[in-house]
């Protein structure tokens, strides 16, 4: 995998049309071999007698001892000239031409190698090998790696799109993002070292099976021969260079300076030629490191304690002898002497803490606070503890300090640091909107300072912006000055921007938010380094939304998908949630089901795994409608099952769109509408307008195309294009019109919202057949039709299930037969939908006769074929 352009040159070869040899030259476990393998295996496929030779150390001091075993018995090798010349002769009358592997080629005898030399020259073979590049060789190997015959091709890493593909191929699944970087990463490319790295990974129980495959642990261990492999490429470093890689290994990537502190020049240009180093500009320096990151995980598991201590110490003094000048000499120096000595001086730990903040290293920052004694722990260093505490997923140990800190706290600055934090960690942590402004409204009696009320105002906006409160989240955000610079606390005025704008996304304002998401986007960039928040990224996650919304899908995607991997570059994961759950929305509006289900799915891993439990439900219920819509509804069954563990996250009525989707799966489609209808009212008393747009338009979609006439109020005070569409689609379903489902079609197409466009293709064409209209009938209506249908990645929704099959029914007739089909009882129906069990039996009776069928189970094999 990943190696079709190498393989794209194997068919030259083998024709001999200007090379007969095919050498594979890299490093270490970058797939050699395993090319080489494919090679052979196609070059026996076409016709070739395949043979294999292995060189080796052993073989190779002997001559012809890694190809002997494939000279004819008998050959008179007292005069190797004539040997060979007859060898070649006799291969040469061949009807089979032979093919040659020789793996580990630098370890070639010389006289193997003029052999293979003298048949590739008469064409009696065809010869595939590898080599290691790096590797010192003799002569006759050089030459015959270099002949004018032979093609030579250097493989390097893989890249990462090709691990994930490798990945997801090996493990049979779905691989979240996250993994597949770290798992890049920590591989370097190198198969070889992928290989052993997942192993340990699953024996380990690292690397677990969910909706996506996803790394629990914080570090790889790979397997014991992985160990082995990288210890003994290290050995090459020698007695001076093991001190490079020692101070490497348990510093990071030091300057050069300090690198020839321990070892000459010499020394270090020597390890960058093995591969081992690896130097790079960092600012004015030059900065040495250790050239893959395993190397460090294999020599720090070899240190012994007291020379661990003695490097640490010693890299601290150097550093602080020149000064600390450096930014973040001070996290450095801190971290050293704590790891050496299990100490260090409190305002050094403080500051080396307030530096790991920066950098979003929160687990270090965690360990830095906790090594300052408590007598030293202000205010300001709790709310820090805080802060990582919430970042690394310890929500409750977060909210129990917080509360013991407001206890305490004199000044009405420290009342309001610590009200904001609180309020962040309990709603968006822990999903408790309610004691988040329970905190805010205590919060009001301590502080009265103008601008702090301002700033608990904002604060409440924030919360309500989420929580079904839109309307009233715009009134408070009134506060907000554009000129940020205004504002009395920049990270709670950053937060609300965001907020701001889902909210104005949310009431249908799609151009105020998208004009007011990127302002907040270039404000927060501009003072990046005042912030608190995690990332300016953060500040797409409105952009995204109000893209979305706007229509424009594809932009939405592109941003979305960019910004993410920015995050997971920059190990933040907090803010992966939130934009992998927007991308699930993105790909649910655009109707591609296998993509949201598992951006959904990497959304719920990240959330799980560092226990921010606000998205859960959501991002369960849109797995849930995900799997549904797949036609895998034991995957649905089991994410509603675990929905109800979790509290309640964005009350904007899209929560229910897992249980509608799942219900309309299994045929009962009215109570489907039931629950749409709920919601949609809740909606409307929220004033969350787009989500009352989606969820009226899917009661349209699932047979309530009368009932949804509030779409067209809600065209009329929502901006964009896609409101009026929607309210379109439903009229054109309720009019059963042909032509005006066709050009609702076209226009969803326009925008990208696939799923739509091939529902309102499939129920023009529908309807067509039904009033005897052959007008939209054509053969390229139907092509077009068909190319939609399969953008959908599977979906299977009731309107694509309205194929010619069950075109002759009504919609209560279709219902009741998808009903029965999935094993319903006569009473089971006419209780869920509200009827007597003989008008559900008539409906039956008439549903039989039209589709030519006489019992249950003929029903459920026609029917089977509709949701295909």
């Amino acid at each position: 995998m990943g190696r079709d352009v190498e393989l794209d040159r194997l068919p030259g070869v083998l024709a001999g049309r200007h090379f007969r040899g095919f050498v594979v030259s890299g490093p270490a476990g970058v797939g050699k071999t395993r090319l080489a393998e494919e090679c052979l295996d196609r070059a026996v496929a076409t016709g070739f007698q395949g043979v294999r030779a292995t060189a080796s150390s052993a073989a190779g001091v002997v001559p012809l001892g890694a190809i002997g075993h494939l000279l004819p018995a008998g050959l008179d090798l007292s005069d190797p000239a004539a040997a060979f010349a007859s060898l070649g002769l006799a291969l040469a009358r061949r009807k089979r031409r032979l093919v040659i592997m020789v793996d580990d080629l630098h370890l070639l005898d010389d006289t193997s190698a003029r052999l293979l030399q003298q048949l590739l020259g008469t064409q009696a073979i065809r010869l595939i090998a590898t080599i290691r590049s790096g590797e010192p060789v003799s002569d006759a190997v050089d030459e015959l790696q270099n002949a004018d015959a032979v093609q030579r091709v250097e493989l390097g890493a893989l890249d990462e799109a090709t691990v994930e593909a490798l990945l997801e191929r090996i493990l049979g699944g779905r691989v979240g993002h996250r993994t597949v970087r770290e798992l890049f990463t920590a591989s370097g490319g190198n198969v070889l070292y992928l290989k052993e790295l997942v192993e340990g990974a699953l024996a380990s129980g690292a690397l677990t099976d969910g909706e996506v495959w996803e790394l629990t642990a914080r570090s790889l261990a790979g397997t014991p021969r992985l160990s082995e492999l990288i210890s003994a490429r290290l050995a090459a470093a020698g007695q001076e260079g093991n001190q490079v890689l020692e101070l490497l290994a348990l510093c990071g990537s030091v300057g050069r300076v300090d690198a020839e502190s321990v070892a000459s020049s010499d020394t270090l240009k020597a390890l960058e030629d093995a591969g081992l180093v690896q130097e790079a500009s960092d600012g004015k320096r030059v900065a040495v490191g250790l050239a893959h990151p395993l190397y460090g995980e294999v020599v720090r598991s070899s240190l012994p304690a007291l020379r661990r201590r003695a490097i640490l110490l010693a890299q601290a003094a150097r550093v602080h002898a020149r000064g600390a000048r450096r930014r973040d000499d001070t996290l450095h120096i801190a971290t050293w002497q704590l790891a050496a000595t299990g100490t260090a001086d409190p305002a050094l730990l403080t500051q080396a803490a307030a530096l790991a903040r920066h950098a979003h290293d929160y687990r270090q920052a965690v360990v830095l606070i906790e090594a300052i004694p408590e007598a030293s722990r202000t205010v300001p260093v709790q709310l820090m503890h805080g802060e990582a505490l919430f970042e690394l997923g310890r929500q409750e140990e977060a909210v129990e300090l917080l509360a013991r800190v407001d206890a305490t706290v004199r000044s009405e600055w420290e009342k309001l640091a610590v009200t904001v934090l609180r309020t962040i960690i309990l709603y968006w942590g822990c999903g408790r909107s309610k004691d988040a402004l329970a905190v805010i409204d205590t919060a009001k009696t301590h502080v009265t300072s103008p601008d702090g009320q301002r700033v608990l105002r904002v604060l409440e906006g924030s919360v309500c912006a989420v929580s079904g409160q839109p309307t009233r989240a715009l009134h408070l955000f009134e506060e907000l000055d554009e000129d940020i610079q205004q504002a009395p606390n920049i990270n709670v005025w950053l937060a609300g921007m965001m907020m701001k704008g889902a909210a104005l996304a949310g009431v249908g304002r799609m151009a105020e938010a998208l004009e007011w998401a990127e302002h907040a986007y270039s404000t927060h960039q501009r003072i990046d380094d005042q912030a608190q928040l995690p990332h300016p990224g953060t500040q797409l996650n409105s952009v995204v939304i109000a893209l979305a919304q706007a229509g424009r899908l594809g932009d939405a995607r592109e941003i979305g998908e960019r910004t993410f991997n920015e995050f997971v570059a920059a190990k933040a994961p907090l803010p992966q949630i939130w934009m992998a759950w927007h991308l699930a929305r993105v790909e649910w509006m655009a109707g591609h089901p296998a993509s949201a289900r598992k951006w959904y799915a990497e959304s719920l891993a990240v959330a799980r795994r560092i226990n921010q439990l606000l998205v859960v439900r959501s991002a369960l219920s849109g797995l849930a409608a995900c799997a549904a819509h797949l036609g895998d509804l034991d995957a649905a069954d089991r994410a509603l099952a675990d929905l109800s563990k979790y509290p309640r996250g964005f009350d904007i009525g899209e929560e229910v769109l897992g249980t509608v989707w799942t219900l309309a799966a299994r045929g009962n489609l009215t109570q489907a509408r039931e629950e749409l209808k709920e919601a949609a009212l809740a909606a409307q008393a929220g004033d969350h307008r787009f989500a009352e747009v989606l969820l009226l338009t899917d009661m349209a979609r699932l047979g309530g195309a009368r009932d949804v006439g509030r779409l067209n109020e809600l065209a009329q005070v929502c901006d964009g294009p896609l409101p009026s569409l929607h309210a379109e689609f439903a009229a054109a379903l309720a009019a059963d019109s042909p032509q005006r489902l066709w050009q609702v079609s076209e226009a969803f197409e326009r925008l990208g919202a696939d799923l739509l466009a091939a529902e309102a293709a499939t129920a023009s064409l529908t309807a067509s057949r039904r009033q005897g209209n052959r007008a939209h009938q054509t053969p390229a209506a139907t092509h077009r039709t068909e190319v939609l249908t399969a953008r959908c990645q599977g979906a299977r929704t009731p309107l694509l299930a309205t194929t010619e099959a069950t075109a002759p029914l009504t919609a209560r007739e279709r219902e009741i037969a998808f009903l029965a089909a999935g094993g319903a009882s006569s009473k089971d129906i006419a209780t869920a939908l509200g009827l007597s069990a003989r008008t559900v039996d008539n409906h039956l009776a008439r549903a039989y006769s039209k589709l030519g069928v006489t019992t249950r189970r003929d029903l459920a094999t026609i029917l089977a074929g509709a949701r295909e």
